[in-house]
């Protein structure tokens, strides 16, 4: 694989992590009041785009294309996981904000452990069926002929994971950085229920989808 291939591949990966998806909107939400935990959601993702690399490599995701009851089911699966998060973020913050009200004092920020963080991402990047139809449509386009398939994927894939890490990870600092300045209680609360409706909308859009496809 020459260098120019590898370069054109990297131009495509940063085009992907530019455009808003789940991962965006869930690195956001985490990373609101813990940039570590944001930080890992986004390693968490570059895992799971490693894995999905890993399958393509091993001609297992040609058989998730072929197969399109299981196609419609994981696409089901993870729009039920983006609604988890949105609902549970969403039902975290009005209990939060109760509690706040009780006590006459500010709502505590809704922290998340990296490990929380990780999981989350590598489940969500797992359960996006478009990060496996993204490697069958454009990996095998820059694999040589004779060349190992399982290599070359892993190669494009770690390519992949790493620009998309950066992305996310970008987008974590940034996040928390914007919240010291937007820590007001209404302000606070305000992002963190848009930002788990737009979870649950993503999540109740992926389900509609596979239900339709």
């Amino acid at each position: 694989m020459t260098f120019v291939s590898l370069l054109a591949f990297a131009g495509l990966c940063l085009m992907l992590a530019l455009i808003p998806g789940p991962d965006t909107f869930m690195v956001l939400r985490i990373s609101l009041n813990r940039v570590g935990a944001g930080v890992a959601a986004a390693a968490g993702s570059g895992t799971g785009a490693l894995v999905w690399a890993a399958l393509v490599g091993l001609g297992l995701a040609a058989i998730l294309e072929q197969s399109a009851e299981v196609f419609r089911w994981i696409k089901i699966a993870g729009g039920l996981y983006l609604l988890y998060l949105g609902l549970s973020s969403f039902i975290k913050a009005r209990k939060a904000a109760k509690a706040g009200l009780a006590t006459g004092e500010a709502p505590e920020p809704l922290v998340y452990s990296k490990r929380a963080g990780y999981g989350a991402g590598l489940v969500s990047t797992l359960l996006n069926p478009k990060v496996g139809l993204f490697y069958l449509a454009v990996v095998p386009q820059f694999i040589p002929h004779g060349a190992n398939t399982l290599a070359t994927a892993m190669l494009l894939g770690l390519t992949l994971a790493t620009i998309g890490f950066l992305y996310l990870a970008t987008i974590a600092f940034v996040a928390y950085k914007a919240m010291k300045w937007l820590r007001k209680p209404k302000v606070n609360t305000l992002i963190e229920r848009i930002s788990s409706g737009i979870l649950a909308v993503l999540g109740v859009g992926v389900m509609a989808s596979g239900a339709t496809s």
